[in-house]
C-alpha cells in the first residue's frame, strides 16, 4: 500500500486496484528471489559452523584466524575456502565485482550500483550469474549446496 500511495498517488481511482495488484506480485517475487540467493549462501557456508550453534554468522567462519578445532577440519576448511577463492577468480570481472561489493562488502544494491558505476538492474544481473556460476562450479568440484 505504502509503494502504491508514495508512487502512483496522483493517478486516477480506477487504476488503484490494477497498480495494487502488479506492485504486490512484484513485491512476493522479489521477496523469494531474495531469499532463494540467501538460503544459497547460507546453505553453502553452513558447512563452516557447528551444528548446535543458533547465533552462528557464516561469514565469521572465513576468518582463517579463528582457527578450527582439529587438523581434519583445519584442512577441509582451508581446500574449500581455496575452491570458494579459486571459483571467485574465474567469475567475469563485473561479475566479481558485484559479488564480492554486495556479499562480502555487504553493501546494498544502490551502494554497489554506486561504487561500479552502473544501474541498479545491472548489480542485480551480475550479483545472479555469480551467483549461479559460483554455485554450479562449487556443486561440480563436490562442495554440495
Amino acid at each position: 500500500m505504502l509503494k502504491l500511495a508514495e508512487k502512483y498517488g496522483d493517478r486516477p481511482a480506477e487504476e488503484f486496484p490494477m497498480l495494487f495488484q502488479r506492485i504486490l506480485q512484484n513485491t512476493i517475487r522479489d521477496f523469494y528471489r531474495r531469499s532463494r540467493v540467501r538460503s544459497l549462501w547460507t546453505t553453502l557456508l553452513s558447512t563452516f559452523s557447528a551444528a548446535d550453534d543458533e547465533d552462528h554468522d557464516p561469514l565469521e567462519t572465513l576468518r582463517i584466524d579463528d582457527g578450527p578445532k582439529t587438523p581434519e577440519s583445519a584442512l577441509l576448511q582451508a581446500q574449500t575456502l581455496s575452491l570458494i577463492d579459486g571459483e571467485i577468480e574465474k567469475l567475469p570481472t563485473r561479475q566479481r565485482q558485484a559479488f564480492l561489493l554486495r556479499y562480502w562488502e555487504e553493501m546494498n544494491v544502490a551502494e554497489t550500483a554506486a561504487v561500479m558505476g552502473c544501474s541498479e538492474g545491472s548489480v542485480k544481473t551480475h550479483c545472479s550469474r555469480a551467483t549461479h556460476a559460483l554455485a554450479s562450479a562449487l556443486s561440480a568440484k563436490g562442495i554440495e549446496l
